[in-house]
């Protein structure tokens, strides 16, 4: 893993986590991993050593290991197995931000922890990453912009507006807004900026990969409002798009009744078990892109039956889709 790719900044707080760990670092492992010269190594070293931090530089060149004196070390700190099986665990549901300082920062401060491992279940932790595991999902990849998080990241943290230009899910030219950032969430293995878009007063979702353009303004603030709560934007979806609920009725078949009851898909559902062994699910939500694509993934298992809306759109889809297979299917050649 190399961290070459970060800033001066990052790179001197992730040094100061490393050299934490328990029997210190050498040095040719730092300028390996930071892509660092001897003589920038050695800036860094005396940075940390100015801060009055018990340094100790043990060796000679680049065999040489940096550490912190163990007076430094936390003392009384001892993590459970159960606390070293959650962090793990925790980590691995995000690997979709590999690449990005979010993956970076996590993995140093799970680092900084390992002293804190009782020895009597050390070495039952060695073979966490087969024993535990979280199978990828189609995750969005954000390690082409690392800047942007950082901005989005920071505009979250010190409350700054910010200059943005957006590029719509069908493609077409951006819209630029001023935003004031809220809330940064996950969903499907993606990134999304709840935001309030000044111009219209209104707090909307924005994928974060489809920011063309990002610029926090550092010199201005706004104030986090009081009475905000982003659990409240996403009570009524099924997803991540908010929106007045509906009442939605689809009836499912037997062969998949059992699959349905074995999740709750929404807070308001309500399962209705029919003659035929289907059943019949009842929940208020937002009729939106994802509870369309839902529906729609379960084919002739399942008939929407209200609201009227959503019944046509669902129909149309499937008309569409049969027509593509009524047609001859062409080669690649004769497409050109």
């Amino acid at each position: 893993m190399t961290d070459d790719s970060l800033n001066k900044s990052q790179k001197f707080v992730r040094i100061f986590e490393i050299i934490q760990r328990r029997g210190g670092v050498s040095a040719h492992e730092l300028m390996e991993r930071f892509a660092l010269d001897a003589r920038t190594l050695r800036r860094y070293v005396a940075d940390l050593k100015d801060l009055g931090l018990p340094l100790r530089d043990d060796g000679v060149g680049t065999d040489r290991v940096l550490s912190l004196d163990p007076s430094y070390a936390r003392s009384g700190v001892q993590l459970t197995l159960a606390e070293v099986l959650s962090l793990h665990f925790g980590r691995t549901l995000f690997t979709f931000l590999d690449g990005t300082s979010f993956a970076a920062d996590l993995e140093g401060a799970i680092e900084r922890l390992q002293p804190a491992i009782a020895r009597s279940t050390s070495d039952l932790t060695r073979d966490l990453d087969r024993k535990f595991m979280a199978v990828p999902e189609h995750a969005k990849d954000y390690r082409s912009d690392p800047d942007k998080l950082d901005e989005i990241v920071s505009a979250l943290l010190y409350s700054n507006p910010a200059d943005a230009e957006y590029r719509p899910v069908r493609g077409g030219f951006g819209k630029v807004y001023r935003l004031e950032p809220l809330t940064l969430a996950t969903y499907r293995q993606g990134l999304y900026l709840f935001a309030r878009d000044t111009q219209e007063d209104k707090v909307k979702s924005f994928a974060v990969e489809r920011f063309e353009r990002f610029a926090r303004l550092r010199r201005e603030k706004f104030d986090y409002p009081v009475a905000y709560d982003p659990h409240a934007l996403v009570s009524d979806s099924f997803g991540i798009t908010s929106g007045p609920p509906e009442l939605v009725v689809a009836r499912f078949t037997a062969a998949v009744a059992l699959f349905l009851r074995e999740r709750q898909w929404h807070p308001t559902q309500h399962l209705e078990p029919m003659t035929d062994g289907g059943v019949r699910l009842r929940m208020r939500v937002n009729v939106g892109p994802e509870l369309r694509e839902w529906l729609l993934g379960f084919g002739a298992q399942v008939r929407v039956e209200s609201p009227a809306s959503l019944v046509d759109q669902v129909r149309e889809a499937h008309h569409a889709a049969a027509a593509l297979y009524m047609e001859p299917m062409m080669s690649d050649e004769q497409e050109y």
